[in-house]
C-alpha cells in the first residue's frame, strides 16, 4: 500500500518497447549475458548486492525520459528488489558497474555514446564486450585495435566524465568495484581475482568442490590399500 508521502513515478517506456527491446539477440550475445550474470551472482553471494539484467534505469521524474537499459547492472549495498524499473535516488544509487554485450545494431553506440550517458547517471565503471567469433566492426577511432573485444571506462570524480581504461597485453581490464580482472575468452568474459584464480559460477564451484572431495577420498582409499586395509570393508 502506498503511503501518503510516497511518490509513485510512471514512465512511458516501462510499458512501451525501447529500440533495444525490439532488437533480436544473437545466440552469442544471450549466452554471454546468461553466463556472466551467473558469475556475478556467485561473486556477490551472501553480500548486500543486487544484479539486474535488462532493467530500465532513470534519473529524473520525467515520465517520457528515455531509459538506459544495460545488459547487466551491479548495485552494491542494496538488497534485491522486485521492481519494474529503477530510478536513481529513489530506489537507490546508480549502479557501480554496468555491462553492455555487443550486437551489430548497438556496438558503435555502446563504444561512442554510452560512456557519456552512463557518466551522467553516475555509473562508476562501464564495460563493453564483443563475444562474437567474427568481431563486430569498430568505430573509426578503434579500427587499429584489431582483435580487441573488451573496452572499459571509469568515472573521473573530478570532471564527472568517463575515462577509458588502457587494456593489458591480453586485452584484460581491472574492475575496482568487482575487485577482479576481466579477461576476454571468446564467447565468455572471465573474471579472475588478484591471485589469478578464476571466479566461478555457483554450479562450477560446487562441481569443483565435489571433484576435490572425490580426489581426497580416492587418495585415502589408496593409502589404506597400501597398508593392507581394504577401504570397502571399513
Amino acid at each position: 500500500m502506498v503511503q501518503e508521502n510516497e511518490i509513485m513515478y510512471y514512465y512511458y517506456y516501462d510499458s512501451h518497447p525501447t529500440e533495444k527491446d525490439l532488437i533480436g539477440q544473437p545466440s552469442a550475445h544471450s549466452e554471454c549475458i546468461f553466463f556472466f550474470g551467473k558469475v556475478l551472482r556467485a561473486l556477490f553471494r551472501g553480500q548486500c548486492c543486487t544484479i539486474y539484467q535488462h532493467l530500465n534505469f532513470y534519473h529524473t521524474s520525467d515520465p517520457l525520459e528515455y531509459p538506459l537499459e544495460p545488459d547487466l547492472a551491479v548495485i552494491k549495498g542494496v538488497d534485491p528488489q522486485s521492481v519494474r524499473s529503477w530510478r536513481v535516488g529513489e530506489n537507490g544509487p546508480a549502479p557501480q558497474v554496468v555491462f553492455e554485450i555487443g550486437s551489430s545494431e548497438t556496438w558503435q553506440w555502446d563504444l561512442e555514446e554510452m560512456p557519456a550517458l552512463y557518466a551522467r547517471m553516475g555509473v562508476q565503471e562501464y564495460f563493453a564486450y564483443d563475444p562474437h567469433k567474427r568481431l563486430l566492426p569498430k568505430p573509426k577511432i578503434y579500427r587499429r585495435q584489431k582483435g580487441r573485444r573488451l573496452f572499459g571506462w571509469r568515472l573521473d570524480p573530478t570532471s564527472g566524465e568517463m575515462r577509458e581504461l588502457p587494456p593489458g597485453p591480453d586485452g584484460s581490464l581491472w574492475s575496482i568495484h568487482l575487485e577482479s580482472l576481466l579477461v576476454p575468452d571468446g564467447y565468455y568474459l572471465r573474471l579472475y581475482n588478484n591471485r589469478g584464480q578464476r571466479r566461478l559460477t555457483r554450479e562450477e564451484a560446487e562441481a569443483e568442490q565435489a571433484d576435490a572431495e572425490k580426489r581426497r577420498a580416492d587418495a585415502l582409499a589408496e593409502k589404506l590399500r597400501s597398508l593392507g586395509i581394504d577401504p570397502d570393508q571399513l
